[in-house]
């Protein structure tokens, strides 16, 4: 696949999961995956999950700005950097952000999710 049709793929499917159904990201990350959400690093699968799910609000909705990619290593891997706007509900401004996936190949042909960085872009 194309890796910049393979990036929209993940980037669709994975905002779309976090804005309805966080608990659902489960499948994309693994024991070894990082997520580093403000400068707080979390491993693991079931960590990173217990983090989402417990940030201090329930409903948001991402607007995608720009999506970038690159083909990372000789083992297939994809460096995907987003950026774009995170709309909280009940709020009326939204807040600028930035993110940052490492995806590794599976031995069923599909993508997880090894390093994840997430900051709000504060001006």
């Amino acid at each position: 696949m194309d890796p910049d049709a393979l990036s929209k793929n993940f980037v669709d499917h994975y905002y779309s999961t976090f804005d309805t159904n966080r608990g659902g990201l489960a499948n994309l990350y693994q024991d070894s995956s990082m997520l580093t959400f403000e400068g707080q690093k979390t491993q693991g699968s079931l960590n990173i999950v217990t983090k989402l799910t417990s940030l201090p609000f329930q409903q948001c909705k991402h607007i995608i700005s720009t999506v970038d990619c690159q083909p990372s290593g000789p083992a297939g891997g994809m460096l995907v950097f987003v950026s774009g706007n995170l709309q909280l509900a009940g709020e009326q401004h939204a807040l600028k952000f930035s993110q940052m996936f490492h995806l590794l190949p599976t031995p069923q042909g599909s993508f997880y999710v090894q390093n994840d960085i997430f900051r709000l872009n504060y001006a």
